[in-house]
């Protein structure tokens, strides 16, 4: 009876004797959600107060926006996507062929994230969205010469050198740039060209997560996840941003460990290398994504195993060799960067309010569902250390409670860095990826009311502000 009781906390089903129980842990999920609107609430309040000079260098406080309601082409196939979610998303989540959800999850993220750009119009929402002096498009012709561009990189980031690189090639290493310098170079330059790529590679990010929690916490939860990832509200900044091509980078990284780490797949090797050259790929693209080791690891826990490792450390020193090779010096240019951020709005904006301030927008991200989510996996956390340190094994919950965790430690950790003060509804993409799934834990029959208050929060951020990326 102890051990269905326990189940019963965590995951809300049924314990015989006590038919309360389900009651009271959806009324602790309502009441987080209320906290995470609390805390959103505060930050909209105090970012209003303390913004009237234009201090905390946010046009909406804590989000990166402005005030516009509007409505766009873009939203009656919204409208439908969200009805059509919530009435069939879990009966099709749990019935599909399991390729076939994969193949689908892809095809509705893309919708999803497409319509909601498209709320904002044609131009505004997807062709102009990365023409801004600021993104990596405005330095697609320094890279004329590619070597040059890459033996003189940190010459350019601080401001005031000569030449220096526009506000987002400057705060990423040069391999956030490089792809949009290769579809110039193949005839598929300018805006419309790189905002495709970039919304058909991070519609892929929900399919990579669904294979990684498929090995390591079972199929049922991954299926019961696969509607929080596809609708996630943080699709308002994955059309059109390279931060969310990012996260599908990182999800694949992680989707081939988890399947070389529980040998499912026939060549565990091959995908170890292949996650291995993934996250080495991710540093070159992002100076905070080293954190995502911290997912990294967590894998190889659940899976109580160290076999992937010399795969994996053999293929992540590929891209930092290359780009050493060629001339960029990554141990080199952070330290220039921290120079170029605190030159720039990111020194100014103060870290007593964007500390936590921050975990408002992560809230808004994420969704309600995510923070209720998160609540139950903080319930399961106990039991699952416990499990681990005994060498017991875990149930489905407390692994998927570990998982989701860990990238509630690597969103902590960016904050507490001050390197992410304020934009990270999109700079922690790759981190909200892997918190979504905390909502597979959420009791099947309150599972339709969690995936409207994501579909709902997203339409109503989207029609109500102006979002800048």
């Amino acid at each position: 009876m102890r051990t269905e009781e326990r189940a019963g906390r965590a995951g809300g089903t049924a314990v015989p004797g006590r038919p309360g129980a389900v009651d009271r842990a959806g009324r602790r999920d309502l009441t987080a959600a209320a906290c995470g609107v609390a805390l959103v609430a505060v930050a909209v309040l105090v970012g209003w107060a303390v913004n009237g000079d234009g201090g905390l260098y946010a046009g909406w406080p804590p989000l990166i926006a402005s005030w516009d309601p509007h409505l766009g082409p873009g939203t009656p196939a919204a409208l439908v996507l969200a009805v059509l979610a919530v009435a069939l998303g879990p009966r099709v989540a749990g019935t599909t062929r399991w390729r076939g959800l994969l193949a689908l999850s892809w095809a509705v993220s893309a919708a999803w994230i497409f319509s909601l750009a498209m709320i904002d119009g044609w131009r505004s929402g997807f062709a102009l969205k990365l023409t801004s002096r600021h993104e990596y498009l405005a330095g697609v012709a320094g890279f004329h010469d590619i070597g040059a561009a890459l033996r003189t990189f940190e010459d350019h980031i601080v401001m005031g050198r000569p030449g220096n690189w526009p506000t987002h090639v400057a705060g990423h290493p040069p391999g956030a740039t490089l792809p949009f310098v290769l579809l110039d170079r193949i005839g598929l330059g300018g805006a419309v060209w790189a905002a495709v790529c970039c919304v058909v590679l991070a519609a892929t990010a929900a399919a990579a997560a669904l294979v990684t929690l498929r090995v390591l916490v079972g199929e049922e939860l991954a299926r019961r996840a696969a509607p929080f990832l596809v609708l996630a509200p943080g699709a308002i900044w994955a059309g059109v941003s390279a931060d969310a091509a990012f996260a599908a980078v990182v999800g694949w990284s992680m989707a081939l460990l988890a399947v070389s780490a529980t040998r499912a797949t026939r060549l565990p090797g091959p995908a170890a290398a292949g996650s291995g050259l993934l996250f080495g790929l991710v540093c070159y693209l992002s100076y905070g994504l080293p954190l995502t080791v911290v997912l990294l690891a967590t894998v190889l826990v659940l899976a109580r195993t160290a076999r992937p490792l010399p795969a994996f450390a053999a293929g992540s020193l590929v891209v930092p060799a290359l780009f050493t090779l060629a001339g960029f010096h990554w141990w080199e240019a952070y330290p220039l960067l921290v120079e170029r951020y605190n030159q720039g709005v990111g020194g100014k904006r103060p870290y007593g309010y964007w500390v936590w301030a921050n975990l408002a927008t992560v809230t808004v991200s994420a969704g309600l569902a995510t923070v209720a989510g998160l609540r139950r996996s903080a319930v399961a956390a106990p039991g699952a250390v416990r499990a681990l340190r005994a060498g017991l094994p875990l149930a489905g919950a407390q692994r998927l409670a570990v998982l989701t965790l860990a990238a509630a430690l690597a969103v902590v950790a960016a904050d507490l860095s001050g390197m992410s003060k304020a934009e990270t509804e999109r700079i922690w993409l790759p981190f909200v990826l892997w918190l979504l799934p905390a909502a597979a834990a959420l009791p099947e029959g309150h599972r339709r009311g969690w995936i409207g208050a994501q579909v709902a929060l997203a339409l109503l951020v989207n029609h109500l502000l102006r979002t800048s990326w």
